[in-house]
């Protein structure tokens, strides 16, 4: 049996990881896959890329990108999610922010350099015509992190998956101010280098399972209320969500990577482009 080690955001996203694990398809496949949640999300699972503590992300694709281009010996072998990730934008439910113009020049809650909470408000700085240049970050690691640094008034806003963040605007925590989608597939699957090289089968039987599990995972009896229990959420925002997310079966194109580094390229993210070879690998 091989080992190998898997990170995740403990987000609904990763449900189908979850019952393919529960449900022994790896193990049938002589694979004992090892999963971690990582609730720091992107920045910490590209280091734990880089220093070997796990062989495969499911990660945000411009996170990853990101920081393939600065060093990370992995690559980009799938798309995992299609669909945009819908960024809410988040306020103390008590401060006197009302609209997105208020937050121009305040200081934006991130989980950790790097983060896509730290480029996605790039992003949106961008698109709202804002100097990207005067963002400033407060880094708080996790979600009850950045509770504690808008309840303090020690960051203003706070950007994080629309969906697992509604809890707390439901509880009277945040208040969501608006939304930003990502321009590009949110979630991808990377592989460490090395992995690819010595196991390329082993990664091959991974994806042939994982995409039989989300081809499948829409037609689960009663999948949307699992998803509501399992992550906090109410039955008909899981259904809402269910309706925007569309799990993907293929590779990252060519065109879609140079989308996604021309915008980090003009944000000033990254320095330079790297080649599709660099980033990207079939197996």
């Amino acid at each position: 049996m091989k080992t190998i080690k898997i990170a995740g955001v403990p987000e609904h996203f990763n449900l189908p990881w979850n019952l393919a694990i529960d449900n022994g398809d790896f193990e049938k496949e002589n694979i004992d896959l090892q999963w971690t949640d990582v609730p720091e999300g992107t920045g910490k699972m590209c280091q734990m890329l880089r220093d070997g503590s796990t062989d495969i992300a499911v990660i945000l694709t411009e996170g990853i990108v990101k920081d393939i281009v600065a060093g990370n010996k992995s690559k980009i072998v799938q798309i995992y999610v299609e669909s945009p990730l819908i960024w809410g934008i988040h306020v103390a439910a008590k401060s006197d922010y009302k609209t997105l113009a208020d937050l121009e020049n305040k200081k934006v809650a991130i989980s950790r350099l790097g983060s896509g909470s730290q480029l996605m408000a790039y992003v949106n700085a961008d698109n709202q015509n804002w100097k990207t240049e005067n963002l400033q970050f407060e880094i708080v690691n996790t979600i009850d992190g950045a509770v504690d640094a808008l309840t303090s008034g020690n960051a203003d806003y706070f950007m994080w998956e629309r969906f697992m963040t509604k809890p707390l605007v439901d509880n009277g925590t945040f208040r969501r101010i608006d939304d930003c989608p990502t321009p590009w597939p949110c979630f991808v699957i990377a592989v460490r280098d090395e992995v690819i090289e010595n196991d390329p089968t082993i990664i091959s039987k991974i994806l042939s399972v994982i995409n039989q599990t989300t081809e499948d995972f829409k037609d689960i009896p009663s999948i949307d209320k699992s998803l509501a229990s399992n992550y906090n959420q109410k039955t008909e925002d899981i259904k809402e969500w269910l309706s925007l997310t569309h799990w993907s079966q293929k590779s990252l194109a060519p065109q879609m990577l140079n989308k996604v580094q021309n915008q980090l390229l003009q944000l000033k993210i990254i320095d330079k482009k790297g080649t599709f070879e660099d980033i990207v690998k079939t197996v």
